[in-house]
């Protein structure tokens, strides 16, 4: 999230290409809905055993960090 904030989308994504958890595969969601990518964003979500939220992007950003 801390490089998401810095503007750097490629390197966050980076971080969690490869999620081996619940809150990796949760960022990862959000970082696909922040593209408006929202097919691949589901995928990840349900990773992390989630919905997509029905709150803004930055409340999601409140809520993950």
């Amino acid at each position: 999230m801390w490089y998401h904030a810095k503007k750097d989308w490629d390197k966050a994504h980076h971080l969690v290409n490869n999620p081996d958890d619940a809150t990796a595969c949760w960022v990862h969601a959000y970082l696909h809905r922040k593209k408006a990518e929202v097919a691949n964003a589901d995928y990840w979500y349900s990773g992390a055993d989630k919905k997509k939220p029905d709150v803004s992007l930055d409340q999601e950003w409140e809520n993950i960090v």
